[in-house]
């Protein structure tokens, strides 16, 4: 502030008007050339700039000083590579405070020179990756009304974090424990008197007990940082003869909700507190317990091996904790453990637990005694849980589907003749209706499961409808004109014929202790094998069975790519939407998938939108394949990722994505309304 303090001590000690230091007249002396006159009344200390500005002509005794202080300045963050996102920090310190576009942030423009600059001109690009000690940070804008929302990918290098197993249930680990370093930054931004586009908020996705492919943890070989940083938003490329071919890297994709009209807090939280939460669980990362998840996902592994090629289809392990804390997925505190029958007891991979075998299995009990609680662990056990869930060790056939009735749900062209020997109107061969029964659509639910490959059906009689699943001697007798073949009639030729296994939950009737192969009573959430005293009930009570003819289980139906669209008819625009309370809204569609109770996740809801989206946009076929279109998709998720499905067009649908199974794909577009499906002709 020299130049100041010559300008003050020069002037008259009465003046009242200051206008020495307000005009800011200087002598400026070039290296070459002739010296001249300018003005300036910016002054500076060190590389911090003091404005003065005279405030009004009345007030000229009471200045306007503006302080200038250089980004850096800001931060005290000095690595050996230099600043952290100081590119990223150049940015934000240009925009204007009030933006809501944060356009500079997003397309990331620099001025790139060349190794050999000498020869070669400089250009401009577009790069909106940041990279703070070897960590890479990709900003993209989530959708056009959320730029205040950016979605962040960390790109941590494996070799920072000292493994190499590049598995979902690494990555899943991961994601967890990075989930307290992010909380711990939200408890320092909470304000509850504003919300959280004033406060700032950082967004993490929050998996519940099951492990599952994610676009928010994953793996995948990302470049290394090929440059030098100067000044701005300048870079200068490499050429030093080092190799840097890509790194393998976990890639963690979170959201951040900026700070309305804060740049300087904005460039904080962007810029040191989430880098800094990012290196401390970096420097903090527990190897010891990541081997733990992964020595546990092994054992999942092998379990699920054995079961394919054994005689079981499920496997529930002594000690699970099976009931859940009301309202949470969380495992009930001070809960019974899980303790296998002496008779059903088996050890798999060093495990001891209770093997259920292939066949007609009917849990029963009184009201309360834990038997949908066993039903529910045992259709979870599809998907792998993580520690602490109390349902690791419950592994269950992959392809199981749970089967319910589902009134008013949209069927096309199923064969339901194994349970409907004819209806008023339609043919039963080739059902179709918009609004279907209770019974009807329970039917057209289990006949979509054989065609898709299930090889076990999870069935619980209070989510049942009544008439399709029992019909007792006495109602046989007095009701001669019936349509309806009960599912106590097929569900041994289900197995029999087709390899289908059963697993029932049965409260309330006594037709299926006749035929299941076994049956086991809940107390009390414990379980005993009760099956030769039903047998023996049965006998003194006369039960028999009078068996319909064997059926035909196949289907043949064929998808045409009429009403197979995500453009609304007659638009020009596509629609996506999917509703927390379970509809998929899509094109001229509304479907609902509220009876898919293997959808466990909201974020495999939102994944199978933007899945049958891109089914639909990339289908080119006038009559679909959909086996392959499916495989295909799969395929292409496997290989490039699960965000591959992801657009940024839907301003109403979420940016966090679960994969969901096949089989779930496959029942939502049977559940669609507007498409077209033939089928076939039935031997």
């Amino acid at each position: 502030m020299k130049r100041l303090k010559q300008k003050l001590l020069g002037m008259d000690p009465n003046t009242s008007t200051y206008t020495e230091m307000y005009e800011g007249k200087m002598k400026v002396v070039p290296k070459s050339g002739l010296p001249w006159d300018d003005y300036d009344s910016r002054y500076f200390n060190g590389d911090i700039g003091f404005d003065f500005t005279c405030t009004h002509k009345l007030a000229q005794d009471k200045p306007t000083v503006t302080v200038s202080i250089p980004a850096e300045k800001l931060f005290d963050i000095e690595t050996k590579e230099g600043m952290p996102l100081k590119r990223l920090k150049y940015y934000l310190f240009n925009m204007k405070e009030d933006t809501s576009t944060y356009r500079e942030m997003y397309e990331g423009e620099v001025t790139v020179y060349p190794a050999n600059f000498d020869e070669q001109p400089k250009y401009k690009d577009h790069y909106n990756t940041f990279y703070h000690d070897g960590i890479a940070l990709d900003i993209e804008a989530t959708h056009k009304l959320a730029q205040d929302k950016p979605t962040l990918t960390w790109q941590i290098p494996t070799d920072r974090l000292g493994f190499e197993n590049t598995s979902d249930a690494a990555a899943d680990f991961c994601l967890r424990e990075l989930a307290p370093y992010i909380d711990a930054l939200n408890a320092e931004l909470y304000n509850r008197s504003r919300p959280d586009n004033e406060n700032g908020k950082y967004y993490l996705h929050r998996p519940g007990g099951e492990v599952l492919t994610r676009n928010t943890a994953f793996f995948a070989l990302c470049p290394q940082k090929d440059y030098e940083n100067g000044g701005g938003n300048t870079v200068y490329l490499l050429d030093d003869g080092v190799a840097r071919p890509p790194k393998m890297c976990l890639c963690i994709r979170m959201q951040v909700q900026l700070p309305k009209k804060r740049i300087r807090k904005t460039a904080q939280m962007l810029c040191r507190d989430l880098p800094d939460a990012i290196d401390t669980f970096v420097s903090q990362f527990d190897a010891a317990r990541l081997s733990d998840a992964l020595a546990l996902a092994e054992k999942q592994t092998s379990i699920r091996a054995w079961l394919k090629d054994s005689e079981y289809c499920a496997f529930v392990a002594n000690g699970s904790i099976l009931p859940r804390s009301k309202g949470t997925d969380l495992p009930l505190e001070g809960a019974v453990p899980f303790r296998s029958t002496p008779g059903d007891e088996i050890e798999v991979c060093g495990v001891r637990g209770m093997g259920i075998k292939r066949g007609v299995t009917v849990i029963t009990g009184g009201g309360y005694s834990g038997k949908s609680t066993l039903l529910d662990a045992i259709s979870a056990g599809i998907y792998d849980h993580a520690m602490g869930d109390g349902r690791e060790l419950c592994i269950t056939d992959g392809s199981a589907m749970t089967i319910s009735a589902e009134d008013g749900r949209s069927v096309k062209s199923v064969n339901i003749s194994p349970f409907i020997k004819w209806l008023p109107c339609g043919e039963v061969r080739d059902f179709s209706t918009d609004h279907a029964s209770g019974s009807t659509s329970q039917a057209a639910n289990i006949m979509e499961a054989v065609d898709c490959g299930a090889k076990l059906l999870l069935i619980d009689e209070d989510r049942s409808a009544t008439n399709f699943m029992i019909r007792d001697g006495m109602m046989k007798e007095l009701i001669e004109k019936e349509p309806i073949t009960p599912f106590t009639d097929r569900v041994n030729e289900l197995w029999k014929a087709c390899g289908v296994s059963t697993v029932l939950v049965i409260g309330g009737s006594g037709e299926y202790l006749a035929v299941a192969d076994r049956i086991y009573m809940m107390d009390d959430y414990l379980i005993r094998d009760v099956t030769e005293r039903s047998k023996e009930i049965c006998s003194s009570h006369g039960v028999s069975q009078d068996l319909p003819a064997p059926t035909v289980w196949e289907q043949h139906r064929t998808l045409y790519s009429d009403g197979f669209s995500s453009y609304p008819d007659g638009c020009g625009s596509e629609k996506l939407e999917v509703s927390d309370m379970g509809f998929i809204l899509i094109g001229d569609e509304q479907i609902d998938v509220r009876g898919l109770h293997d959808i466990i996740t909201k974020r495999q809801l939102d994944a199978l939108g933007y899945m049958l989206r891109y089914l639909e946009v990339s289908n080119k076929d006038k009559k679909i394949d959909l086996e392959a279109k499916i495989d295909g998709l799969y395929d292409k998720i496997e290989k490039e990722g699960l965000d591959t499905v992801f657009s940024g067009f839907f301003t109403t649908t979420e940016r966090f994505l679960d994969l969901p199974r096949p089989q779930e794909l496959k029942a939502v577009i049977s559940r669609m309304r507007k498409i077209k499906i033939k089928g076939g002709e039935i031997a």
